[in-house]
Parts: structure tokens; sequence; C-alpha cells
């Protein structure tokens, strides 16, 4: 098997939010790779900020992880019916990135929610976003953990049958993608 870089990167910041978890599981699926995991506590986007200072360190760390990676995995909620502030703020920061990063990494959407859908409108949303950073996006299967709770037990793994063999399927997917 090729030695392959992931990163993981979480649209939610909570150290014990459900999409870490998934993100964990999607790792574990993933694995033997190197893993890198991207962190979102970046300024928010300011024109001003980037001309007077330009782009902040935290980005060129997560531009440079992208860069780095064979193959990225974004575990990303839904609020509000919509993507996540700090997700939508990483991307716009990286949009200003020269060069593309995301361009034509293979990407895979995963997300994990309270409610019945699962985050399906975040990623739809989520995957709009990202089209002007041109990721190449895997399609299918769509991994929406809907009632998060219900779907993973003390130790945080996820023990739901129907949605842990679509997450083996899409990451077989990711690795394929990624040429491992």
């Amino acid at each position: 098997m090729a030695d392959l870089t992931l990163l993981g990167i979480s649209g939610s910041l909570r150290a014990g939010s459900y999409n870490r978890k998934l993100l964990a599981e999607a790792r574990a699926r993933f694995a033997p790779a190197r893993y890198l995991e991207g962190d979102l506590r970046l300024p928010l986007y300011d024109g001003d900020l980037e001309e007077r200072e330009g782009v902040p360190e935290a980005v060129t760390r997560l531009t440079d992880q992208i860069a780095e990676a064979d193959a990225i995995v974004i575990a990303a909620p839904e609020y509000n019916k919509g993507v996540t502030g700090v997700m939508k703020n990483a991307l716009d920061w990286i949009s200003r990135v020269q060069g593309f990063p995301l361009a034509d990494k293979p990407t895979a959407l995963i997300s994990a929610n309270a409610g019945r859908t699962g985050g399906e409108t975040g990623q739809f949303m989520l995957r709009a976003c990202l089209v002007p950073l041109r990721p190449s996006m895997l399609e299918y299967p769509t991994v929406m953990v809907a009632g998060a709770s219900e779907h993973f037990d003390a130790e945080d793994r996820l023990v739901t049958e129907s949605y842990a063999r679509a997450l083996d399927a899409l990451m077989a997917k990711l690795r394929e993608a990624a040429g491992g």
C-alpha cells in the first residue's frame, strides 16, 4: 500500500463534537496513512488585515497541510441550515492563497448532526462553497449521520452498521482516488 497522507478537517471546533468523532472513525478507516489535522481557529477574513499583514501564519499552515495531503476528509456539521462560520471563514482564507492548494485534491465530505437529515443541507452548501477552490469531490456514498447521539458508543465509536458501511465505502473510494 502506498504511503499516503490524509488531512482531516472538522467544521466544528468543539472537542467533543460528533463531527470530530466521525472524523476519527474516517481516519481509522483510511489507515494506514500519515494523518494531519487542520486547525480552523483562524482570524476572521478581513481584506484590510490581509493588505496590512498578509496571509496569517495559521492560514499558511493550513494551506501547507492541504498541499502536503494526498486526500482530504472534511467533517462538516450543519448550523442553522448552512455551513459553519469557521468552515466558511477557512475557505475564504484558502481562496486568498496563490496556487489553488485544493485543486484536484481527492476530497470527501462527512457529517453528523443532531437533526433528522444528518447535515444534508450543510453538505450541499459546503459543496457549493468548495467549487471555486476546485477539489476533486467524491460524490458517493454519502455519509450523513442523523440523530448523532444515538450512533456513537461510550468510547466514541460509530456503532450503527449502515453508517459504518457507508463510511467504510467512502474512505475506500477516497484511498483509491488518492492512489493508494
